[in-house]
């Protein structure tokens, strides 16, 4: 089964090779969908208790939230962004007691754009 958390983080970056304002630096509210999957656990009857993922997620987003997006990830587009995301959330959840795994995440750059990596 799979379950999902919505949550968002705001940060700041430039993309220098970028060939319009985005070269820029500037700033977005990011949302982020994180779906993890796993087995329904016979003593709970449910896959992960909800408030638990969304602790591990809050960890995570703690690296990016009000931060400058360029000190942390080398070419911090919205690509980018998801794939250090998912690297960390997945060395995360492998850490942690949750018995599920990460199936998909999601990020919008703003309310209208996204890049999602399943």
């Amino acid at each position: 089964m799979k379950l999902g958390v919505l949550m968002d983080f705001s940060a700041a970056h430039s993309l220098p090779r970028h060939p319009g304002k985005c070269k820029n630096l500037h700033g977005h509210t990011y949302k982020v969908e994180i779906v993890v999957e796993g087995e329904k656990k016979a003593d709970t009857e449910c896959v992960a208790d909800f408030a638990e993922v969304k602790a591990v997620v809050e960890e995570l987003l703690e690296l990016v939230d009000h931060k400058l997006l360029n000190e942390i990830i080398e070419y911090p587009t919205s690509e980018n962004i998801a794939l250090f995301l998912k690297r960390q959330l997945e060395a995360n959840l492998e850490g942690s007691d949750l018995g599920v795994s990460l199936y998909s995440i999601k990020i919008w750059e703003g309310s209208d754009k996204w890049v999602m990596i399943d």
